[in-house]
């Protein structure tokens, strides 16, 4: 059975109990996770497992198995000290809990992200969410004017848009493919449905990754730069205004 990604049905869901199901020479699986796995820009959590006998494994990163069958849902836990790997077997109780402070900074981000999308009217070919800053890079020509944008962005968060996920099959995706903003990453077709975000009245898009549930919630995010980073191509950086 697939790893159950707790992550897509609660983003803010911090903590879940679960069972070991395989063991690498590097990292874990889990029949239940609350860690998302590096994908689609968004930077794989850290974090801490704690086992049965009371021990407990520091999570460096997580990322997409690479085990042979492995469906997108499967993410390897990879620990800081590799050699706490001994020992652990298939079966084992655990209990997850990922560094939410870092993980609700990238749920912020990449909620921000996709206000961006909404304000910005062409394809997407790059994207990073990491916990200090996220940067996102569109395939157009045209110049960008910062201040308006930055306007637009401050009111979509102001106006408290709720944020929710819902599923497509790939029939359905395929049928309507004016859905997908990026051009870098295509969505995981091959297993029966893809996960969309809504925010409510302002963007709709395949997206896997961990989102806050109402743009409120983003808070004071900045466009600290917009660059030309070639003649197709202008990226922008935001920061948190606090930071």
């Amino acid at each position: 059975m697939p790893t159950r990604a707790l992550y897509r049905e609660d983003a803010s869901l911090r903590v879940c109990e679960s069972r070991i199901t395989h063991v690498f020479d590097d990292g874990f699986e889990l029949e239940a996770t609350v860690f998302y796995p590096h994908g689609g820009g968004q930077a794989g959590d850290t974090g801490r497992i704690r086992l049965a006998d009371g021990r407990v494994i520091d999570i460096s990163d997580t990322v997409k198995s690479r085990r042979e069958g492995a469906t997108p849902d499967d993410a390897c836990h990879k620990p800081v000290d590799p050699s706490v790997l001994t020992g652990l077997v298939p079966g084992q109780p655990v209990q997850a809990e990922i560094d939410w402070p870092r993980r609700h900074r990238m749920m912020r981000f990449h909620t921000s992200t996709h206000l961006l999308c909404a304000l910005i009217a062409h394809p997407v070919n790059g994207c990073s969410i990491q916990p200090d800053y996220a940067r996102i890079d569109f395939d157009m020509t045209e110049a960008l004017d910062k201040s308006a944008i930055q306007r637009g962005l401050d009111a979509l968060i102001a106006a408290g848009h709720p944020c929710t996920s819902e599923w497509i099959d790939d029939d359905a995706l395929r049928a309507q493919p004016e859905l997908v903003r990026t051009m870098s990453v295509a969505p995981p077709l091959g297993f029966g449905r893809v996960r969309l975000l809504r925010i409510a009245g302002v963007d709709l898009q395949p997206c896997g990754g961990t989102h806050v549930s109402n743009t409120a919630e983003i808070g004071d995010v900045r466009i600290a730069k917009i660059e030309k980073k070639s003649a197709r191509t202008r990226r922008l950086t935001l920061r948190f205004g606090e930071s």
